[in-house]
């Protein structure tokens, strides 16, 4: 690791201005991603901005059909929830299986979200709820707007995300084909139903998560397995890699949105 200053915030304040302040400072939360990346000497900031102490990031609730959650909030905290189970049990059970124990007790819906890994887990569900991620500086940033690319966001260089508010659906589900060392997502499918919509988050299968339109035009026209049928996702916009080939990731799709679509369907 290379040398860099240590800071503890107090408050959301303090860490806000020492991110204006320190145009190189990275902030920490649980650090699933960011240490690993300090180990191996692909980052180097200039101080780390410690957030865990700070209490207006945490918190569960649900009011007016919103499902909203602190950034600070644990995947485990996420999963145990009797307030998400209750409100979006889908979300739940993803948080329930985002790589292993050490992860989910560490790693924070925050920082997944502010770190936009494309295998991450949690973006799927952000994009299939039509969520909002709410910012530091009272940004409300729709779930279609927020994800950029590759570990990239939204997000401007000093803002934090401090929560999530998610609209709570009819129902829900979440499949995925996990990466058996890490447990990634190689392909996961969120499905999200609403009054008047279908949504379909795909993550771990391009440059960052992605809906898939046409399997929420064939499912908003009918919303049984056969609509997915005939449905083929294009090969072309696939990544092809050691975890998996394009045609390959493809079928994952494919299979893992039939799964997810036969959960919703029981639930």
């Amino acid at each position: 690791m290379y040398e860099t200053t240590y800071l503890r915030a107090a408050s959301l304040d303090e860490a806000v201005g020492w991110l204006r302040e320190h145009e190189e400072a990275r902030p920490l939360s649980g650090g699933m991603t960011l240490i690993p990346t300090l180990k191996q000497r692909l980052a180097a900031p200039s101080h780390l901005i410690d957030l865990t102490r700070i209490d207006a990031l945490r918190g569960i609730e649900v009011h007016g059909g919103i499902l909203r959650i602190g950034a600070l909030s644990k995947h485990a905290e996420v999963a145990a929830s009797s307030v998400v189970r209750g409100a979006i049990p889908a979300l739940a059970s993803l948080a329930g299986v985002i790589a292993d124990p050490q992860v989910r007790n560490r790693g924070t819906l925050g920082g997944s979200v502010a770190n936009n890994d494309p295998a991450a887990d949690y973006p799927a569900a952000v994009l299939g709820l039509n969520a909002h991620v709410v910012t530091s500086s009272q940004r409300r940033i729709p779930a279609d707007e927020f994800f950029v690319d590759t570990f990239e966001t939204a997000l401007r260089p000093d803002e934090l995300v401090t929560a999530i508010e998610f609209a709570i659906p009819l129902r829900a589900a979440y499949a995925k084909y996990r990466h058996p060392a890490s447990g990634y997502a190689v392909a996961g499918v969120f499905i999200a139903q609403y009054d008047d919509t279908i949504r379909v988050a795909v993550t771990g299968a391009g440059a960052s998560v992605f809906r898939w339109f046409d399997a929420e035009n064939a499912l908003q026209q009918d919303l049984s397995h056969a609509a997915l049928a005939s449905l083929c996702i294009d090969r072309d916009t696939l990544p092809d890699d050691d975890n998996a080939s394009a045609p390959y990731r493809a079928h994952l799709i494919e299979t893992y949105t039939r799964r997810a679509l036969q959960a919703l369907l029981a639930s």
